[in-house]
């Protein structure tokens, strides 16, 4: 019987998915192997009949440079009673199947690795091989390198981002946008960077004060303040849905959220627009303060997870793709693909990125000591310094409160 691999995705969407299906099945096909699609992630291989699709070489050149997932996503996660009861090891024996490449974020990866395990212990040793994604940009690659997927989600957030900031200034008005970015900043800082919007909140920016609703709605009215002393009534601010995940129990009753959790314990901010929350509660402070301005809610959400891939990523996932089966030959196995940014490509093992204690993959941060950073913050950002104090007292009695640094306890 033809040796085979089998591919699954899991978690949510990135721009690049298929580039690297598509791209591992060309290359594998070319080999004389037989590739295996399973639908539904993980799901599949813990039920008797798993949903699949035999790719072959004109299938795989038809979806490499689409959007989305052609191999449907789950983000099912086995319990170990899954695998005692459920596990469907004959998909593996009669398939002949000698490497399972499964394409995801971290939590991806650790399934992978149990399953491998549990395969070795079943006397079935089959490689498994992981291709990192995540529009997050928060796994802690190897030299800055992003994670698949970020820049496509980037570039296409920034499309979205520009348009709103030209609305601003047509209309006179301000806006108020929601980035994804489960753990790190990375997607807004991003998008607020190219744009030079006036605003950027992302969790790591409070690393010496708790995040709390006031404090984000403070930085994003310093904007306004400071917008309207410079005569420019007009205006954006970018925020990260991160800092949700560091607000206190108390601070989200504050906000209003009810919040549903994923089977992996994760608020399902999918459910729930964060720019419409977080634009009521500025409108709101305005109200308050008695300064008449005009602000909308923009939330960058699921439009830019499938939108099609930029050059920047087709030419990477490609390179990931052709380079699992670079680290096969090599019996390589337990690994995630990494390819630097002169397209060499090597293991990466899950043991060398994770956490001694805990074992978890800690998320890769914004790197706010960077001059990248500083430079953003310095040149782009407005906001009011003690410089602006007096003029502020215009709009405001307390200016102090306003104050950027102040609001992040920055020295």
């Amino acid at each position: 019987m033809k040796e085979a691999i089998a591919i699954l995705t899991g978690g949510g969407p990135a721009p690049g998915m298929n580039t690297v299906v598509g791209s591992v099945a060309k290359t594998f096909l070319r080999q004389g192997y037989r590739v295996i699609g399973l639908h539904e992630g993980y799901t599949g291989l813990f039920n008797p009949s798993p949903r699949t699709v035999d790719i072959d070489y004109p299938m795989a050149d038809g979806i490499f440079n689409q959007g989305g997932s052609f191999l449907q996503m789950s983000r099912f996660k086995p319990k170990d009673s899954d695998f005692e009861n459920n596990f469907n090891l004959k998909f593996f024996t009669d398939n002949n199947i000698k490497l399972l490449v499964t394409v995801g974020g971290d939590d991806t990866a650790s399934t992978a690795n149990r399953i491998a395990k549990f395969l070795e212990a079943k006397k079935y040793p089959i490689a498994n091989i992981h291709v990192p994604k995540t529009i997050d940009n928060d796994l802690p690659l190897p030299k800055g390198t992003p994670t698949f997927g970020y820049e496509s989600a980037k570039d296409k957030g920034a499309v979205i981002a520009r348009a709103v900031y030209v609305d601003a200034r047509t209309s006179g008005n301000w806006f108020v946008l929601a980035a994804m970015g489960r753990s790190a900043g990375h997607l807004a800082f991003g998008i607020g960077e190219a744009c030079h919007y006036p605003m950027i909140v992302i969790p790591e920016m409070f690393d010496k004060t708790e995040i709390t609703v006031e404090k984000i709605v403070n930085l994003v009215i310093s904007s306004i303040i400071k917008r309207k002393i410079m005569g420019m009534d007009y205006g954006a601010a970018v925020i990260s849905e991160g800092v949700f995940h560091a607000l206190s129990d108390e601070e989200i009753r504050k906000s209003g959220i009810h919040f549903t959790y994923d089977e992996h314990g994760h608020p399902e901010l999918g459910k729930v627009s964060k720019a419409h929350i977080f634009n009521e509660m500025i409108e709101m402070k305005l109200k308050e303060l008695g300064l008449k301005v005009k602000s909308r809610p923009v939330e960058l959400g699921y439009e830019i997870r499938c939108q099609t891939p930029i050059a920047y990523d087709l030419t990477y996932c490609s390179e990931l793709g052709i380079g699992v089966h670079k680290l096969f030959a090599e019996g390589k196995t337990g690994c995630m693909v990494y390819v630097d940014s002169e397209g060499n490509v090597s293991p990466l093992y899950l043991k060398d990125l994770q956490d001694p204690t805990t074992g978890k993959i800690p998320p890769r941060l914004v790197d706010i000591k960077s001059d990248k950073f500083t430079s953003v913050v310095e040149t782009i950002l407005n906001a009011i310094t003690p410089a602006d104090y007096e003029a502020a007292k215009a709009y405001v009695p307390n200016p102090e409160e306003y104050d950027f640094h102040k609001i992040l306890n920055w020295k």
